[in-house]
Order: C-alpha cells, then sequence, then structure tokens
C-alpha cells in the first residue's frame, strides 16, 4: 500500500500506460451520445432561474459516464432532459448522431424509487416494455426471462415485487429498462435508498451487467466514491446556475474491485471532486436571497421537482 506522502505526491491526472491506453482506445469509439448548448430555464413568480447553463458533453459507445455535483447543480433536471421527460429551454441532444426529442425506447431510464407495478409479477414487469413495443406474448416472454437471469433474479421470476428486497426490486428495475435494448440507460440515483452493504453489491452487479452487454451508461449519483468505483469519466457540475466544471478520466485501472478504495489513484481522485465540489468560498457562491428562492419555487412546485 502507498503510505501518506506517496499518496500526497500523487496527481489526479496522472495516468499509467494501461489506463492511457484504455482511454485512447476509447476515445475511438462512436459517439453514442452528444449534448450540445443545453440550457434549462425555470419561470418563476419571482423571475427565471437558471437550472442548466451550456451543458456541452459526449459519451461514447460503451462508455461508463458518472455525473456529479454538489446540491442543487441540476444532476436530475439534466438526466430528466436527456430522457425525454422535461423538455429544455435551448440547445440539441444527439443520439448516434440524430436529433432526439421526448422518451424513446433508444433511452431506458433506472430511477431512484424503484417505479415497478406493485400488481404486476417481476416476469410481467420485465415483459411490459416489450408488450408496449409490439412485441408478441411469447417472444416478450423468453427476452424477459432473459434480463432476468442477467440480473440473477431467475428464482423469481414470479413473485411480486412487495415480496423484494430493496436491491433486489432495482435489479428488476435494470432489467426491465433493459429489455428493450436501449442504446443509453440512464440512471438517477439508482443506489441511494439503499443500505451501504446492499449498494455496493448493486454497483458490483452494474459493473457485471454492463460489462457484458452493448450499453452506454450515464449515471447520477452524489456519492464520490460511487462515482469513481463506477465510471471510465466522471462529468462534474457546478451550482447555481448547473454548468460543467471538469470532466475527469479516472485513473484507477479496469477492472475495478472495492480493494481500489484505498489506492493513490483513487485517492487522489476523490481529494480533487472534493476540490470541486466543496470549495472552501462555496458559501459565497450564492446569495442566501437566491437559494430561498430556489427552495421556495421548488416546495410551491412552481417548477418540477427536479433539483
Amino acid at each position: 500500500m502507498n503510505n501518506e506522502s506517496e499518496i500526497a505526491l500523487q496527481d489526479y491526472r496522472q495516468q499509467s500506460d494501461a489506463v492511457r491506453d484504455r482511454f485512447d482506445r476509447l476515445k475511438q469509439r462512436p459517439v453514442t451520445l452528444e449534448v450540445k448548448a443545453l440550457n434549462k430555464v425555470f419561470n418563476t413568480s419571482k423571475g427565471p432561474v437558471t437550472a442548466l447553463k451550456n451543458i456541452n458533453f459526449k459519451t461514447h459507445k460503451r462508455e461508463f459516464v458518472c455525473v456529479i455535483g454538489p446540491s442543487g447543480c441540476g444532476k436530475s433536471t439534466l438526466i430528466r432532459i436527456l430522457a425525454g421527460l422535461e423538455t429544455p429551454s435551448s440547445g440539441e441532444m444527439l443520439l448516434n448522431g440524430e436529433a432526439v426529442h421526448g422518451p424513446c425506447s433508444d433511452r431506458g431510464m433506472v430511477f431512484q424509487g424503484y417505479t415497478l407495478f406493485p400488481w404486476l409479477t417481476v416476469k410481467r414487469n420485465v415483459m411490459f416494455g416489450l408488450l408496449q413495443s409490439g412485441h408478441g406474448r411469447q417472444a416478450a416472454e423468453e427476452q424477459a426471462l432473459q434480463w432476468i437471469e442477467l440480473v440473477g433474479l431467475a428464482k423469481f421470476a414470479d413473485v411480486y415485487p412487495r415480496q423484494l428486497s430493496g436491491g433486489m426490486k432495482q435489479r428488476v428495475a435494470i432489467a426491465r429498462a433493459l429489455a428493450n435494448q436501449p442504446k443509453i440507460l440512464l440512471m438517477d440515483e439508482p443506489f441511494g435508498a439503499l443500505d451501504p452493504q446492499t449498494r455496493q453489491k448493486m454497483q458490483s452487479y452494474l459493473l457485471d451487467i454492463w460489462q457484458n452487454i452493448d450499453v452506454t451508461i450515464l449515471f447520477i449519483t452524489h456519492d464520490l466514491d460511487e462515482a469513481i468505483y463506477l465510471a471510465d469519466r466522471i462529468l462534474v457540475l457546478k451550482a447555481h446556475p448547473g454548468e460543467v466544471q471538469e470532466v475527469i478520466e479516472v485513473p484507477v485501472p479496469q477492472p475495478r474491485s472495492p480493494q481500489q478504495f484505498l489506492s493513490a489513484e483513487f485517492l487522489a481522485t476523490k481529494r480533487r471532486l472534493e476540490e470541486l465540489i466543496h470549495p472552501p468560498n462555496e458559501g459565497e457562491a450564492f446569495s442566501t436571497e437566491n437559494l430561498n428562492m430556489v427552495r421556495m419555487v421548488h416546495v410551491n412546485d412552481e417548477v418540477p421537482s427536479v433539483f
């Protein structure tokens, strides 16, 4: 293990030859999602509130990107826009080079809440989207069972959500989102409601799933360790308004394991994230008056509760 002085000298931008080669190859892959000059302004009784300002980034095929930032940076607003559940004020989103508007099967979504239909079994929950998209019942059932097996729940195909633990429910939600074979999987703090032990297991499950299927993942989280453990790159937003501060190429080698949490690369990246998200003068960055206005907007439901 690196001693404290060695860790202090580690630069988060320092990459091993293997990591540098991996990023060189990743950048040569086709771009799955491109976001250009994206802005979101909510009009309120007290005037416009800018949630997102000039957001620009790209994700490549089979890349895992985490989005992180302080409270109020618009993470959930961003992912709702990407999913087609919210309309941007300006800017555009390109999926495989084509502009997209509104929800579509090419973008799967997993929320923090499990959003399962309680009156349907696990199998029928996963079948739901397939049936809606025109698959026959037999084909939908066969595909659903394949995805259920992939997430390790084959024995529970015929049980109801109320009979499952929180982690199992979220695995069903992931299977349901993947069943339509989206090009990109959008995940809005999907493990935020889980206890730490279950959360760690779900992170490992997700990495296993991602490594075995052809999908790009964009994952919203507020947990620094989770972002470093999961991501190829981390998109760091600053708050009020939400803007891209930095895009970090995670220097931790792949494949990932929990033992890397104490590595010099991991700790150096975490230190940089803390510098960006919790700067010394962060309390001065946004006036109390503006913060109270945003809170009032949220409470009065004049804009969607997505901050």
